[in-house]
Parts: C-alpha cells; sequence; structure tokens
C-alpha cells in the first residue's frame, strides 16, 4: 500500500481507529479517534487532554497504529504540548468537526499528537 492510498482512505473518514500499547500492561488497546490530515501530518486530539489513557500510552512508546477500512499503518508519535500549537490543532478539529462538538466531546486543550505519513 502506498501513502496516497491512505490518504484517501482518511480523506473518505472521519475517524480512524488507533491502536496503543498499555504503558503498564503491554497489551494493545484500541480506540476511535477524531483526526485532522494536512499532507502527510495527522493530527489527533486527545479528549481529556494529557490525562488521556491513550496519549499516556503513546508518551510511553512513540508508536501507535491507526486503521482506516482495512488499511493500518504503524507510525511514530510525536507528542505536542506547546500551548500554541495544541490551540491551533484544536482551532483544525473545530474547523473540521464542528465547534460545538469540539465543546461538547473535549475537554482539556493541553496536548495533541502529530503523525506523519510516509
Amino acid at each position: 500500500m502506498d501513502s496516497s492510498e491512505f490518504q484517501r482512505a482518511l480523506d473518505a473518514s472521519e475517524e480512524l481507529r488507533i491502536t496503543v500499547t498499555g504503558r503498564k500492561t503491554g497489551r494493545e488497546h484500541s480506540t476511535p479517534v477524531w483526526f485532522v490530515r494536512e499532507g502527510k501530518a495527522i493530527l489527533l486530539l486527545p479528549v481529556s487532554g494529557s490525562k488521556n489513557q491513550w496519549y499516556k500510552n503513546v508518551l510511553k512508546s512513540n508508536r501507535i497504529k491507526i486503521s482506516s477500512g482495512k488499511l493500518s499503518l504503524e507510525l511514530s508519535a510525536r507528542p505536542i504540548t506547546d500551548p500554541k500549537k495544541v490551540a491551533t490543532v484544536a482551532d483544525k478539529f473545530r474547523k473540521k468537526h464542528g465547534a460545538a462538538d469540539v465543546k461538547k466531546y473535549y475537554s482539556v486543550f493541553d496536548a495533541a499528537v502529530e503523525l506523519t505519513l510516509p
């Protein structure tokens, strides 16, 4: 699978499934999440910020598997904690998913994650 195929799958989806390895158990945990794609960058915003469990797991391993439909990739995760950069990600989420829904589902804006497609 090439990167453009995965990009097309992402463009046709509102959410993707992420799988992370538990920092304590070592077991895989999967959850659906909203995302924003800009070119080869995929931005994730944890609903409860840095207290979110999948975010804490990513901090430990720096690896995350993303799936869209039948396509999957394992990527390196780059945590974002700079308040201005996190605010920019949150604004992009508001633009894509709607300000009312972001306000409804997201409670803390102190962390985000950037993934880069190959």
